[in-house]
């Protein structure tokens, strides 16, 4: 039996060798490392094909995370989904909010600079055909600006809005606030209000300066507009930057300096305060339909005018199309 028996094979299996000494331990730290430049190019393709609106909500973020704020309170994304977007809450068309984004399209911010020029031409009509405004007119200034519809009441030698340190408004003024109040009123855009001064030092001895006294000339002039018609929640703002945008920068004392600027905000700019403010954006609401009178006389609208002549015929024929309705000026 002994011949038969088949001899033990002991086998030992040694470790180690070139492969030994770094184990698979390298091919994690590869996948790591592939996994992270995925996540890179993913999110390269998501900042390329992401809106400018969520560009600049992860800037905002960044920048000020607090000012981000959801429903409930702070929220811990940096895309603030919630200040543009709103859940619907109903069925019926009265529980859905507008989606903010399409206030940011080209075809919505075209409408709303025809709007702004629709504005001012009637003001510019409005101080041409009211005697008792026509007289400030050169005190007056109204230009178009990326942010909106700019209007400055400015100081003369002989005619100053307030008394020297005072925030108490002059008659004329408040007449002046009076008459464009109805008309500002007939767009939904919010307002600002700033306050400006001349680089005279203003000082009292209990620190009173010219921040405080223009600060308190603006709300002046918020009183005035709320007293004469405006809604309170129109107000977006009110500023005061003491002598800090002058007007005249070669003349820093000159009185064109001191003036009072009312801005029509445009939509984007509006909603860039109230983010600024850690607020949501407003809603845009329609023109009350009573602001306005309509004639059945033809008129020209803003985009068939083909000329800055056309359009001076326009506005002295006191009439001009906004939203399909015919407006009558309310100079006539």
């Amino acid at each position: 039996m002994a011949e038969n028996a088949q001899p033990i094979i002991i086998k030992k299996i040694k470790k180690g060798g070139h492969g030994g000494a770094h184990g698979g331990s390298w091919k994690v730290a590869y996948a790591d490392f592939v996994t992270a430049m995925m996540a890179f190019f993913l999110l390269l393709w998501l900042l390329s094909t992401s809106s400018e609106e969520t560009l600049m909500g992860i800037s905002s973020y960044f920048q000020s995370p607090s000012a981000i704020n959801a429903a409930g309170g702070a929220s811990t994304s940096m895309i603030n989904l919630g200040d543009n977007i709103d859940v619907s809450k109903g069925d019926g068309e009265d529980g859905r909010e507008s989606n903010s984004f399409d206030y940011y399209s080209a075809e919505f911010e075209n409408k709303e600079m025809l709007k702004l020029e629709d504005l001012k031409a009637e003001l510019e009509y409005m101080i041409e055909n009211t005697p008792s405004i026509n007289e400030f007119k050169e005190q007056l200034l109204i230009d178009i600006t990326d942010e909106g519809l700019h209007i400055q009441i400015i100081d003369q030698d002989n005619r100053p809005m307030f008394d020297i340190g005072s925030a108490d408004l002059k008659q004329y003024a408040k007449r002046i606030l009076r008459e464009i109040s109805p008309i500002l009123n007939e767009m939904p855009n919010r307002l600002s209000i700033t306050g400006h001064t001349d680089a005279s030092q203003y000082f009292r001895s209990d620190g009173y300066s010219n921040w405080e006294l223009s600060s308190e000339r603006a709300n002046a002039a918020r009183r005035e507009l709320v007293n004469s018609g405006t809604p309170v929640d129109k107000i977006a703002r009110v500023v005061g930057l003491a002598s800090k945008f002058l007007l005249n920068k070669e003349k820093p004392l000159d009185p064109s300096n001191r003036r009072m600027s009312i801005l029509v905000l445009k939509k984007r700019k509006d909603d860039d305060i109230s983010r600024g403010q850690g607020l949501k954006p407003t809603r845009m609401e329609k023109r009350p339909a009573n602001n306005v009178k309509t004639n059945a006389q033809p008129a020209s609208t803003i985009n068939e005018v083909q000329s800055a002549e056309q359009l001076k015929n326009a506005i002295r024929g006191g009439t001009i199309r906004r939203e399909g309705e015919i407006v009558r000026f309310r100079g006539e």
